[in-house]
């Protein structure tokens, strides 16, 4: 068996993390049309239950990214790796933004919009995530 490091570890919960922000959403876009139609007082308790692990999930793909960038020598990657690295951060805080407009927002625009574009940037941040991943 290959020996666990902190690395791994980080790496692990960072994407543990990134499946429980994105898959809930990706979920919730599937269900809540349904639910809406059925039974739309049950929206709320889904959403609350949902913010209760979606939010946390946030704070641990914030740290570990913080984490794995402070073992990143950034002064030996390229220009491209940098630019891609600060798109990443751009569209977590980005989708971060976006959330936080849908679940206040009073409005369907806001609801709506906000929600659209936090699963936008988030997976559009996760697939970003790769990119520098598969750079090394």
């Amino acid at each position: 068996m290959v020996h666990p490091t902190l690395s791994s570890l980080r790496t692990f919960l960072h994407l543990l993390a990134i499946s429980i922000w994105l898959g809930g959403q990706i979920v919730l876009a599937g269900v809540v049309p349904s639910l809406r139609r059925s039974n739309p007082d049950a929206l709320t308790n889904i959403a609350k239950g949902y913010a209760k692990i979606a939010w946390p999930a946030m704070f641990v793909i914030v740290l570990t990214g913080v984490w794995g960038l402070s073992e990143t020598n950034v002064g030996e990657r390229s220009s491209a790796y940098m630019f891609t690295l600060a798109l990443k951060m751009l569209l977590v805080a980005s989708a971060v933004t976006a959330t936080l407009i849908h679940s206040y927002g009073t409005s369907k625009l806001s609801k709506g919009l906000g929600g659209a574009i936090g699963l936008l940037a988030a997976l559009f941040a996760a697939y970003c995530g790769v990119l520098l991943a598969h750079v090394g």
